[in-house]
């Protein structure tokens, strides 16, 4: 029986995990990133819930300082395009969102040391959701 989702838990599917794993055989992940995959609770793509940030999730998140909204994709370094909204996992906003919840607050650091907070508004798609367990 799985125990109800405090606002700090964060949950990744085993699939999610596995190839972010394979990622840092080959390179050093942020220290955010590399936390979170020594921390994040693990679950069956099948069984993630539907307000969870998977990889390829599609977020609005707005921004705690100016209310600014924005659209991001999360996705794995080969396919991130961030002026079109696709954000590396390895990036700091991109390790802050994984497997965090709608309503979570996501906090990360700029390259030159600024601390940013956005509040994940909503999910506007997760593949897990459509039933696509293999993206």
């Amino acid at each position: 029986m799985h125990h109800i989702a405090s606002d700090a838990e964060r949950l990744l599917t085993e699939l999610d995990f596995s190839r972010l794993n394979k990622l840092r055989e080959g390179q050093a992940l942020p220290p955010e990133l590399a936390d979170a995959l020594d921390t994040l609770d693990l679950v069956p793509p099948r069984e993630v819930p539907p307000d969870v940030v998977t990889m390829y999730s599609q977020v609005l998140v707005e921004d705690a300082a100016s209310g600014q909204r924005r659209k991001l994709t999360l996705c794995y370094p080969g396919d991130a395009e961030p002026h079109l909204g696709f954000i590396s996992v390895l990036s700091p906003v991109g390790a802050s969102l994984l497997g965090r919840r709608v309503g979570a607050t996501a906090r990360w650091r700029t390259p030159n040391g600024d601390a940013c907070t956005a509040e994940i508004a909503s999910l506007l798609f997760q593949p897990e959701a459509s039933g696509d367990y293999t993206l």
